[in-house]
C-alpha cells in the first residue's frame, strides 16, 4: 500500500490579509507596463516592459517578486533584464522593513513607509557578492494613481554616481490577487 500524496497547507488557500496589510491592499495582484531607464554610465537611454507580483498568505509579510525586460522601438521584449525577489515587512505605525534580492548578486535591507496609496522605500544597507556591480544605495517608490494604475520609480547610485533617477514605469493590474 502506498502513502496518499502528501498534504500542502496553505498552497492553494485565499487567506484574508493580516490587519497590518492595510496600507497596501491596493497593491495585491500583479501588474504590468511599460517605462524607461537611464543611467550616467549607459550610451543612452532604454525602453522596458516589467511586471510586479504582490501577494501574502495571511501573515503580516508582503511578497513582492519583479521582472523586466528590455524593449525594442514597438515595445517587442529584446532580451531579459532585471529579476528581484523579496519581502515587506509590515508595522502597526505604516512603517516598512523590506528585503530585496537580485540574481545579479545585490542584496538590499530597505525601509520606508506606505501611506496615502504610496510606497516609499531607501535602502539602509547594501549587501554585494564579489562580482556584483557596486551599488551603494537605492530608492524605491510606488505609488497608485487616480487612473488606476501603479506608478514605480527607482533612483540608484551605483559605480561611483550619485543617488539619481534610473528607472520609471507605469503598471496596470492585470490580475488581482
Amino acid at each position: 500500500m502506498t502513502d496518499p500524496a502528501p498534504s500542502y497547507p496553505y498552497a492553494d488557500a485565499s487567506p484574508e490579509p493580516h490587519p497590518l496589510l492595510a496600507p497596501v491592499l491596493g497593491l495585491l495582484g500583479t501588474w504590468r507596463g511599460r517605462g524607461a531607464g537611464e543611467y550616467p554610465t549607459l550610451e543612452s537611454g532604454f525602453t522596458y516592459g516589467q511586471e510586479v507580483t504582490f501577494s501574502h498568505d495571511g501573515r503580516p509579510f508582503l511578497q513582492v517578486t519583479a521582472r523586466a525586460w528590455i524593449t525594442d522601438g514597438e515595445g517587442g521584449p529584446v532580451r531579459p533584464a532585471a529579476r528581484e525577489s523579496g519581502w515587506w515587512r509590515l508595522q502597526p505605525d505604516g512603517r516598512i522593513e523590506a528585503l530585496i534580492t537580485q540574481p545579479t548578486g545585490i542584496a538590499e535591507v530597505a525601509v520606508g513607509y506606505a501611506a496615502d496609496g504610496t510606497v516609499d522605500l531607501t535602502a539602509q544597507q547594501v549587501a554585494l557578492t564579489p562580482t556584483a556591480k557596486h551599488v551603494e544605495a537605492t530608492r524605491r517608490r510606488y505609488t497608485l494613481t487616480d487612473s488606476g494604475a501603479l506608478a514605480f520609480a527607482h533612483d540608484l547610485a551605483a559605480v561611483g554616481q550619485p543617488l539619481q533617477h534610473h528607472l520609471s514605469a507605469l503598471l496596470h493590474r492585470v490580475d488581482a490577487a
